[in-house]
């Protein structure tokens, strides 16, 4: 492996299945080290493409999403570190995908409990094809002022506690991530702070170990010293004191090798890492400590004084003019994200959308303040949700139970309605659900189906004003409107809407009072007067007995009901309930599987 440098002020990656905090903490970091270009050039999430915003600096950009790793290599070329955040599943088998790319150097394999068949694997291929893996089970690493991995060394507020917005010294390497965090900010107390870090991860097999990163650090001049944090199981750290006792790494190495209380425990210990387990006394950290001090390494006596012993070889450092002084430089001030403001309540924001009908933030949806599981649990019907959705209220039993009758009873009225026959159409047209849906429900309007709410402003005002069924008619007739809720093409005086009867019927057995409804009927007696088909509809029904149910309650104000009625609601339950039977239509052709409608020539007067 050695070589020298992985990382660069103008490396790019691609990230392996998408996550926005660790990307965005990228995207962060590299704005905090004034770099030019975002380190994240493309994102693979397998199945998926376009782009996903996030911000650099104050900067929104969108970065592209690809559905496969060869397409994001093919179209990001200079991109040679893959970060990948796939579960244990599948980490290995898109590591070895990403590490076939020629344009690939660097694998960072952040999910721990990788098979360590498949690791090895991992890592034979690497290693014949002269290629970087770091992890699996690790965070990844930094070159301070220049490029990281994911959540390496944590918040930015932790970052620029360390000064990793500019380059140190110090070469650090550790098996832990958690542990390289607490490092990283150690060092940039006693020290200028460190070049780069890498976090090995605390497998068994890494795919890099802490003596290939040791190696490399000493080929890095602006690398002055190395800092080194094993930890007990593996023999990782004798090839570093082999190393040692050859020459091969020429700059002081400070190290220190946690576990050492694991002699405490009378039977063996596993740490937090599946390596961190003693294998035998030469596994142990004390062994392990000793053969590095043996080696030539500075080796404290305790993990307290690690700090002291990096000070010291620091300083000897400057004494001897190796290390030069570092220019402090300001970093930029990262904008703070609206939600994290909001919530430290560091600014307000308008919000956008008001709603006062539904709330899905708790435990369970909640209409008009119910829970979803008292509906359930009190038995509540299609008519009960409408009052709660529609009305903000839970209306009596029986308003409810006529919103379900008019829903059952307008659900369909046939094929031939220009509803029905423009859904039909559409649907033999092979287009899909919802566009054969919405074909019908645009023909619903003042000739068809949309005559209920006229029909409630008209006959309210007219009883409100406590006109005569004469005065009202002939008044309409001077104005060239016709009646709404009055007339039909089929029935008439002797043949009678049954659905009109059925309503009548449940109002008059169950409504406090049918004012408005008996208006219209005397209304009706005197249309039929004037014509044999002038009969009270069911649109005429429905808006009189709504005007009826909303007086009648008592649960709303009269500017409640001029507004209700004023708005639509009453032909949204001609909406809803046709939408029924629309649907049903749609299935119905598609289930038998109709032809292309073509409108016969015989049925068309054609003429100049």
């Amino acid at each position: 492996m050695a070589t020298g440098q992985l990382f660069s002020r103008n490396t790019q990656a691609l990230f392996y299945n998408y996550k926005q905090l660790p990307i965005q903490r990228m995207l962060d970091f590299d704005f905090l080290c004034g770099r030019e270009t975002p380190s994240v050039a493309g994102i693979i999430n397998p199945g998926s493409e376009g782009f996903q915003k996030l911000f650099f600096g104050q900067e929104e950009i969108a970065i592209p999403v690809h559905a496969a790793i060869e397409a994001a290599c093919a179209a990001h070329p200079t991109a040679d570190v893959f970060i990948n955040f796939a579960s244990f599943r599948s980490a290995a088998a898109s590591s070895m995908a990403a590490l076939k790319q020629p344009t690939i150097k660097v694998v960072a394999i952040i999910a721990e409990g990788v098979p360590e068949l498949d690791t090895k694997q991992l890592i034979a291929y690497a290693r014949a094809n002269n290629k970087v893996i770091i992890g699996p089970a690790t965070v990844g690493g930094v070159q301070a002022g220049a490029f990281k991995i994911g959540d390496t060394a944590g918040t930015i507020d932790n970052i620029i506690q360390c000064k990793l917005y500019r380059p140190g010294s110090v070469g650090f390497v550790s098996k832990s991530g958690g542990m390289s965090n607490e490092m990283y900010n150690t060092i940039a107390r006693v020290t200028d702070g460190i070049y780069e870090g890498i976090a090995i991860g605390g497998d068994v097999f890494p795919g890099s170990t802490l003596s290939d990163h040791i190696l490399r650090f000493n080929n890095i001049p602006q690398i002055k010293m190395v800092v080194v944090l094993g930890e007990l199981g593996g023999r990782d750290e004798y090839s570093l004191v082999e190393a040692l006792k050859e020459g091969k790494v020429t700059k002081p190495v400070v190290a220190w090798v946690s576990g050492t209380c694991a002699r405490l425990f009378k039977s063996e210990v596993q740490f937090g890492h599946a390596g961190a387990k003693s294998g035998g006394e030469m596994e142990s950290a004390q062994a392990k400590n000793q053969a590095l001090k043996d080696a030539g390494a500075t080796v404290p006596t305790s993990f307290e004084a690690l700090e002291s012993a990096i000070k010291e070889t620091f300083d000897k450092l400057v004494e001897e003019g190796k290390v030069s002084p570092i220019k402090e430089v300001t970093p930029p001030q990262i904008p703070e994200d609206l939600s994290s403001a909001i919530k430290s309540g560091k600014v307000r924001a308008p919000t956008h959308i008001i709603s006062t009908i539904s709330d899905d933030r708790g435990e369970e949806p909640c209409y008009a303040g119910v829970p979803m599981s008292s509906i359930i649990e009190q038995g509540y019907g299609v008519g009960d949700v409408i009052s709660l959705l529609w009305f903000k209220r839970s209306l009596p039993r029986y308003c409810t139970k006529f919103i379900e009758i008019c829903i059952m009873l307008c659900a369909d009225h046939g094929p031939c309605v220009s509803g029905a026959h423009n859904t039909i159409v559409t649907a033999r047209a092979g287009k899909d659900l919802v566009s054969s849906l919405v074909s019908g429900l645009l023909t619903i309007g003042p000739r068809f189906g949309g005559a209920i709410d006229d029909a409630a402003r008209y006959f309210k005002d007219a009883c409100d004003r406590n006109l005569t069924p004469y005065e009202f008619v002939e008044g309409m007739k001077k104005k060239g409107i016709r009646v709404p809720g009055i007339g039909h093409r089929i029935k008439s005086r002797d043949n009678r809407d049954k659905r009109v009867e059925l309503l009548q019927k449940f109002a008059r057995s169950n409504f406090p009072s049918v004012k408005y409804m008996e208006y219209a009927v005397q209304v009706e007696t005197y249309t039929l007067s004037k014509a044999n088909n002038l009969v009270l509809n069911v649109d005429g029904a429905i808006g009189s007995l709504f005007l009826d149910l909303l007086a009648g309650s008592g649960m709303f104000t009269k500017q409640e009901i001029d507004e209700i009625v004023q708005i639509g609601y009453l032909n949204g339950l001609f909406v809803l309930a046709r939408s029924i039977g629309l649907i049903g239509h749609t299935f119905d052709q598609k289930r038998l599987k109709q032809p292309l409608y073509r409108h016969p020539w015989e049925d068309v007067l054609y003429t100049k």
